[in-house]
């Protein structure tokens, strides 16, 4: 006879295959996207760096300005509800923990502007905007949305003020790319100390935006439309 906790693994079991099966087919892009929070616990179940963690929980010191849970945005609108933390892949959340600590040591400390980003709000963002310049392309998602993309900036902890890296977050001009050498020394010097340091725990910059960093091999994380809420259950 069979007792309760194997009566409990079988339909487990039995609902991750039926919703498995529901959720095989691919959206219009041809893409997989997890919107579905059995299908997510899964993946962690088979392999723990699939975890979304709490970046407050896990660095306590980290400082957010979570630009897309206001309208303070190149959008001015509200596309995430307001949020207490900001989340990441297992492997990302840990290289961030140590690029934290080496910029502590230097009386410095990391502020968040965006890390994990639905995929439905980059297709509300491509609606808006639709160039690939300035949005991620939902036709291939984006590292915001498979949880290894964090856009940030360095803060100075006696003073609380950010160092100067010569334009704003989602600052869509030349002068944001890393390539932009027309500042002075101090400017530049302030972007190199992010990218140097971020580079050395593991990120990857991007070219047109100094605050924007993720890790590499994108594909071997799945695109997630899970609510922030959902990796807390």
């Amino acid at each position: 006879m069979l007792n309760i906790k194997m009566i409990c693994t079988v339909l487990f079991f039995v609902m991750l295959q039926t919703v498995t099966a529901q959720r095989t087919t691919f959206n219009k892009y041809g893409l997989r996207v997890i919107d579905n929070i059995i299908l997510y616990k899964n993946d962690v179940r088979i392999n723990k760096a699939m975890k979304m963690m709490r970046l407050k929980k896990r660095i306590p010191k980290l400082l957010l300005k979570l630009h897309y849970a206001s309208n303070d945005n190149f959008l001015h609108q509200q596309l995430y509800t307001t949020l207490a933390d900001a989340y990441l892949r297992l492997p990302a959340a840990a290289a961030l923990e140590g690029v934290q600590k080496e910029l502590n040591g230097k009386g410095l400390v990391l502020k968040i502007f965006d890390a994990y980003r639905p995929y439905g709000i980059t297709e509300k963002i491509w609606e808006a905007v639709k160039d690939e310049r300035f949005a991620a392309n939902p036709a291939t998602g984006s590292g915001h949305n498979r949880g290894i993309a964090v856009d940030l900036t360095i803060i100075v902890l006696k003073t609380g003020k950010a160092l100067n890296m010569g334009t704003g977050f989602d600052n869509f001009t030349d002068s944001a790319h890393h390539n932009f050498m027309h500042f002075p020394k101090e400017i530049l010097d302030n972007r190199i100390l992010l990218k140097s340091t971020m580079e050395k725990y593991g990120f990857i910059s991007f070219d047109t935006e100094w605050w924007h960093y993720s890790l590499p091999d994108p594909k071997k994380y799945a695109l997630l439309n899970l609510d922030f809420s959902d990796f807390d259950k």
